[in-house]
């Protein structure tokens, strides 16, 4: 059985970048022959020369060069998992994984993580990975029941049946019925008639629930729609006269504001969405502790704000 261990490698490494069988040695802090004896011991086991000694500097043959490079992956990856385990031991997780629902920017979330970063890498979090995903509607709650995710920024509607999660509110965002001034339903009296909105396309964001249920949100029963991936896709959507519905008011007001778009009343209005951040109940790693403390500290005013009274 070849024996290729994380030590040979290492030694085939410091003779390539000293350039010698003693150089290497020197870097390795071991005697010449121990260089040799391992060199020599690989090259019998794999049947090849993996270094031309001719002249003043040891040279790698063809084979010794691809042996060389991926040896270094591997010596990498070995490192990296040295580092991994030693933060899992610490407390710090090796990666964070955060959905963050399509209603929250995420520029919003870009500062966090450059303070994650900033204030962790004098703590051996240096390299806790971060991953970020996006979702929709239900597919927060969904990815954390199925432990895709370790925490959820800005979902919405109630957990799941079953509990074994935790929320914290970040604000109650107010929902305005808005359509493009060119739209048929800008001219409508108001309030305007559920019967109205019936005979108009409405725009809706896709769940994206893998095994929760999927849910939609401000539409009626048999009404037309057009289904968009995000809710910057259907606010666009919306601006473009495709359709109408409900927007969070603060990703509305500027729109609002420049004319893009009309805020209608209807007889139906909705309350204000419940925005919420949520991890699982069992005990957080570091990590998360640093994420769920930012979060409880961040301003999220922005998302309450609302329209003025009319």
């Amino acid at each position: 059985m070849i024996r290729l261990d994380l030590d040979a490698l290492a030694v085939l490494d410091a003779i390539d970048r000293a350039g010698s069988f003693a150089g290497a040695a020197r870097r390795l802090d071991r005697v010449p022959s121990a260089i040799t004896y391992t060199v020599r011991r690989l090259e019998d086991e794999l049947d090849v020369l993996l270094f031309d000694r001719r002249g003043r500097r040891a040279k790698p043959t063809p084979a010794g060069r691809e042996l060389l490079e991926q040896g270094r992956i591997l010596l990498a990856e070995a490192s990296a998992l040295e580092q991994r385990v030693q933060r899992v031991a610490s407390g710090w997780e090796a990666e964070l994984a955060v959905a963050v629902d399509t209603i929250l920017p995420m520029g919003r979330l870009w500062p966090l993580a450059a303070r994650f970063y900033v204030e962790c890498r004098e703590r051996q979090a240096a390299h806790t990975r971060l991953r970020f995903s996006h979702e929709v509607l239900g597919g927060a709650w969904d990815a954390l029941v199925e432990q895709r995710v370790d925490l959820v920024i800005g979902a919405s509607g109630d957990p799941p049946p079953g509990g074994g999660f935790r929320t914290r509110l970040l604000a109650e965002t107010p929902m305005v019925f808005v359509v493009a001034p060119a739209h048929a339903l800008a001219a409508a009296a108001e309030p305007v008639a559920e019967a109205t909105l019936l005979r108009h396309r409405g725009v809706v964001a896709a769940d994206s629930s893998r095994r929760l249920p999927p849910r939609s949100v401000g539409l009626l029963a048999g009404q037309e729609t057009l289904t968009v991936a995000s809710l910057a896709d259907k606010r666009a959507a919306q601006v473009a006269g495709l359709g109408c519905g409900w927007l969070p008011w603060f990703l509305a007001a500027d729109d609002v504001a420049a004319g893009r778009l009309v805020v209608r009343r209807v007889d139906a209005p909705r309350p204000p969405a419940r925005i919420v951040a949520a991890w699982r109940e069992t005990r957080p790693g570091k990590a998360l502790a640093w994420w769920l403390d930012a979060i409880a500290r961040e301003d999220w005013r922005f998302l309450a704000l609302g329209p003025a009274r009319r």
